[in-house]
């Protein structure tokens, strides 16, 4: 059942960052009393909780869902490279100075 391996996943989260159930419960929005109901399948877990659980958690509920993977949208590059480009103007004779500190004396910029 789906509702069970989110459970599944809300324990092997706690066991991974060492979350006591009140600190979880915490995060979750609800009492302790409540979290174990939770836990123990005698309460449903709302979306509203699931979503209290992952931003106190600086995660997002999917990442719950889907612990211990993370999930990641298809066609949705993983990490695209970041190019920046830098532009200073300066006047010549700091221009000389920043070149020969950078490249040397004897750099062919100049």
């Amino acid at each position: 059942m789906f509702s069970e391996e989110i459970i599944s996943n809300i324990r092997k989260i706690m066991r991974d960052r060492n979350l006591t159930q009140a600190a979880a419960a915490e995060y979750m929005g609800t009492s302790e009393s409540q979290f174990s109901k939770i836990l123990n399948g005698n309460v449903r877990l709302s979306l509203l909780q699931l979503e209290n659980f992952a931003r106190n958690l600086s995660m997002r509920e999917i990442d719950v869902i889907t612990y211990p993977k993370v999930y990641v949208e298809k066609g949705r590059p993983d990490e695209e490279p970041v190019e920046a480009i830098l532009q200073i103007r300066l006047k010549k004779d700091v221009r000389e100075k920043v070149l020969k500190t950078v490249f040397g004396e004897g750099n062919s910029l100049l």
